[in-house]
């Protein structure tokens, strides 16, 4: 326990940030939240009046004795922090991890180990290149961090949606993120890769490769937030309770399963809603559709030469294909509460890969162990000092008594004469605990080695995994690897820098290499790709039957003369199976049919097919033409989007040129069960690959 205050000694009264106090009988309440009905400046003294400011007659020059005007524009003018170097662009959601209990034979950590064991946590997703007023759906890396408030401390899970980075050392992440930046001297492009210092930096440091391969994937464009995939990237060292340790990479197995965009798709959603993926995931959760991912680890023997089948452990660029290691589900993760405030919450949040309990231990990684110093040293400059860990949303969930003093924006009282140890002042007070008693103990590990600039022979090899990525791929999956690199590289102006990137592809794989020159208009040059990879199938995404569709949005087109009845009825069995039907109209409003209306959700103005996994056209609109209503559904079905009609509305896929015999058309003459069923199962294949060479074609 702390020492006590002395007979002689005060502290300011308890009050929350807002002045609220139990003698105001908030009791109950969110003691931050926002005081009393009246405005008030920052001390809390009443205003009369926030439209005006204070001046030498209603002509006269404003009166510097305002002090309700120079607080507000004080602090306006500070109202920003800087923001984040990279992940910039973020949204993020509150929940709740719960163990399974088969962590236990590999960690003590009791957030694993236990089951059952309830974890808070505060998920956020982000963007790695833009700034905060990017857009969404650009092709780009996604961070996946998991904050974990345990009952022993903070743990934070910083991962991404691609396993692999693209360096090896953490030395060379300034570099990597200055080349993905906008250049300099123009500040163009913003939030995406297609130019010429990326790609300079990427085909000049060729261990890059193996995620450059997944960047140019559908991987980089996911669906939504809860579609996608995380990862840990690194390897740790988990220890259990007898002190038995193993090596281990982290996995988040999305519920709803793993799915992408379509290229055209992302880009027109940049224009159209550059807060898809936050606005997604905001309204899934307030319509009672929460994201839910299994976590999941892959688990090696810790070895003295920390290598697996092969494959070293220590090398951020390499993965472990599930084959060779299953995954091993330990946990599942639910958000279903969205933050109260962007700003306290979302852009506050500090992790830090440091952030760890007993049970997990860190590796050799080179890039993990510059992480270690580089997220606790940015929150330094960006948060205002050191005492980041006491706003709200970073305070851990656990007994605080660390002896650090002072600094910017202090808000713990402390109370004692002695902050250093041994003491005799403070009766020895706080005292260091056990291991026995929870303390963090690290692993007597032997080190030893000469001080040298150098990575190990094992990392030389960066190509055989890039190549094993892209065999892996689906055929409609490795031609959008193809039109990717095509156009990111089409885009670089500089020849000899597409002309290496051609070099590299050669070695990775010689069909992929051939189509990129070729719509590069360039010859291909040839390489030494691995002869034969064993491919993964876990790396692809085309699901191999139909998921849940838990927060997808199906939008169902009706208007005046509509089956409002049967719109009624599908939207009912779509909001049963998790999914959101909105109803789309030509103009807003109310639609009205005998007795039976309907809320117009969107109009053909307001919204674009990116919007929806699946249209619907009701029946009674047989005769309904609108070229903004042929568009819709023409992108619907170029994007390999499930497309269904019910009574004449097949008229209006006819009139829009859509084939009704395409594969992904359901039709039906009335919403019946068999109707419906057959419209989830469509969309729990996310898309209907089977037209994909139709469209291509086309």
């Amino acid at each position: 326990m702390p020492p006590k205050r002395q007979r002689d000694q005060a502290a300011p009264k308890p009050t929350s940030p807002t002045g609220k106090t139990e003698l105001l009988g908030t009791i109950g309440e969110d003691s931050r939240a926002q005081a009393g009905e009246f405005l008030t400046t920052a001390q809390g003294v009443r205003l009369p009046d926030t439209d005006h400011s204070l001046k030498a007659g209603r002509r006269g020059p404003t009166l510097l004795e305002d002090f309700h005007l120079r607080e507000k524009i004080t602090h306006f003018d500070h109202e920003r922090i800087p923001e984040r170097v990279v992940h910039a662009r973020g949204a993020a959601a509150h929940g709740t991890f719960v163990a399974n209990g088969r962590a236990a034979s590999v960690t003590k950590a009791p957030f694993l180990a236990e089951k059952g064991r309830e974890t808070p946590v505060f998920t956020r997703f982000s963007t790695v290149l833009g700034s905060r007023g990017s857009a969404d759906t650009v092709r780009d890396t996604r961070g996946f961090a998991v904050k974990f408030y345990t009952a022993e401390g903070n743990v934070d899970l910083v991962g991404n949606n691609i396993p692999v980075f693209f360096i090896q050392d953490g030395i060379k992440f300034p570099d990597i993120i200055h080349a993905g930046k906008p250049h300099p001297d123009r500040e163009i492009p913003q939030a995406q890769t297609a130019h010429d210092t990326f790609w300079d930096f990427v085909t000049l440091h060729t261990e890059a490769t193996h995620h450059v391969l997944w960047a140019m994937s559908d991987r980089a464009i996911p669906r939504s937030y809860r579609t996608m995939e995380g990862f840990g990237v690194h390897t740790f060292r988990l220890v259990n309770a007898d002190g038995e340790t193993a090596l281990v990479k982290f996995h988040w197995k999305p519920v709803a399963g793993v799915h992408s965009l379509v290229w055209e798709e992302a880009q027109i959603t940049a224009g159209a809603d550059p807060d898809f993926h936050r606005r997604d995931m905001a309204d899934g959760i307030e319509a009672g559709a929460p994201l839910e991912y299994d976590l999941g680890i892959q688990v090696m023997p810790d070895t003295e030469d920390e290598t697996f089948e092969g494959i070293d452990l220590l090398d951020p660029t390499k993965i472990v294909p599930e084959e060779l290691a299953p995954v091993q589900i330990i946990g599942r993760l639910t958000l279903d509460r969205n933050p109260t405030n962007y700003f306290a919450e979302t852009e506050q949040v500090a992790f830090h890969t440091g952030n760890l309990v007993p049970g997990i231990d860190v590796t050799n990684d080179p890039l993990m162990q510059a992480r270690l110093f580089s997220y606790l040293d940015t929150q330094l400059t960006r948060l205002g000092g050191p005492n980041f860990t006491q706003l709200p949303v970073n305070r851990p969930h656990a007994p605080v008594n660390d002896m650090l003093r002072d600094g910017m924006h202090q808000t713990a009282i402390h109370q004692g004469q002695a902050p250093y140890l041994p003491n005799s002042v403070d009766q020895g007070l706080p005292r260091v605990a056990t291991e026995e008693e929870g303390a963090y103990v690290h692993r007597p590990r032997h080190i030893e080695g000469e001080a040298v600039r150098a990575n190990p022979v094992s990392f030389d090899d960066h190509f055989s995994q890039a190549t094993l990525f892209y065999r892996s791929l689906s055929k409609v999956e490795q031609v959008h690897v193809v039109e990717a690199f095509t156009f990111e590289l089409g885009k670089c102006y500089e020849q000899a820098i597409k002309e290496r990137a051609l070099s590299v592809l050669a070695n990775v794989d010689e069909d992929l290499c051939v189509a990129v020159a070729a719509g590069l208009g360039l010859p291909a040059p040839k390489g030494k790709p691995a002869a034969e990879v064993v491919p993964s199938p876990a790396l692809s995404q085309i699901p191999p039957g139909p998921g849940p569709i838990t927060g997808r949005v199906i939008g169902i087109f009706a208007g005046p003369g509509a089956d409002l009845g049967g719109v009624e009825k599908l939207a009912g069995a779509i909001e049963a199976a998790g999914a959101i039907a909105r109803v789309i109209a030509p103009t807003g409003g109310v639609i009205a049919k005998g007795k039976t209306t309907r809320i117009v959700e969107r109009t053909l103005l307001t919204t674009r097919s990116v919007e929806f996994d699946a249209v619907v056209v009701a029946a009674g609109l047989g005769a309904f033409r609108d070229i903004k209503l042929t568009i819709l559904l023409q992108e619907a079905f170029r994007h390999c989007k499930t497309i269904a009609a019910w009574g004449d509305g097949d008229q209006v896929l006819t009139a829009a040129g859509i084939d009704t015999t395409a594969p992904g058309i359901v039709l039906g003459d009335k919403p019946v069960k068999t109707f419906t069923a057959d419209l989830i199962k469509s969309v729990g294949l996310h898309r209907v690959w089977e037209r994909a060479e139709l469209v291509m074609s086309s």
